[in-house]
């Protein structure tokens, strides 16, 4: 948790709490199904609780907006982000329904009443949200193919709606055909050696 009160100091108790409580809940459910790396465990804060957070460093999500988390896993980005934007709904998705589970019982001991969760493919949902979030899931063509018919085309923030995904290494290829897609190295708001190949990618949609 050090490094979550060094990067952010406006969390209220609740929140601070919720951010505390993660580890446990994590841990012991780790111990039964393989929700992280058991060895990332050691590092859970920085690399996926802070790491998820760094979305909510790029863009504050306003208020009543909708947010997709496609492949969550175990629930990041989207957990951290639900605990960060309160009055966001976050929609949390994945195919493997163990995952889900995890989810839930998180959600329901935080009481995340923010957090819908789906057991299915993204492709099979049929709701618009602001914003599609997720952590290296696929690459990026994918991506945008999965999220093209969830994206609404009411554009309510200083920025598109459209794609956030949290990537990292070399981007070149990947990116080669996307020339409307920015690249935001984390580095610039965490100093820690974790985040020096790390990025944010962001693509709008029209």
């Amino acid at each position: 948790m050090n490094f979550i009160h060094h990067y952010f100091s406006n969390f209220n108790s609740q929140q601070i709490r919720q951010l505390e409580s993660l580890y446990d809940l994590y841990k012991d459910w780790n111990s039964r199904i393989n929700v992280i790396s058991r060895k990332d465990m050691d590092y859970f804060y920085l690399h996926h609780v802070l790491h998820s957070l760094s979305i909510g460093k790029f863009l504050t999500f306003k208020a009543g907006s909708s947010i997709l988390d496609v492949g969550t896993g175990g629930g990041f980005p989207g957990v951290p982000l639900a605990i960060m934007f309160p009055k966001v709904s976050f929609h949390l998705v994945d195919s493997i329904g163990k995952k889900i589970k995890v989810i839930n019982d998180v959600k329901e001991k935080l009481s995340l009443e923010n957090i819908s969760t789906y057991y299915k493919r993204v492709e099979n949902l049929e709701f618009n949200v602001d914003f599609v979030v997720c952590r290296a899931v696929a690459p990026l063509e994918t991506l945008i193919n999965w999220s093209a018919d969830r994206i609404s085309s009411q554009h309510n923030h200083p920025i598109r709606n459209g794609l956030l995904c949290l990537k990292g290494g070399d981007l070149k290829g990947e990116l080669s055909l996307y020339n409307n897609a920015t690249i935001v190295h984390l580095n610039q708001y965490f100093i820690e050696p974790f985040f020096q190949t790390k990025k944010l990618v962001y693509y709008p949609f029209d």
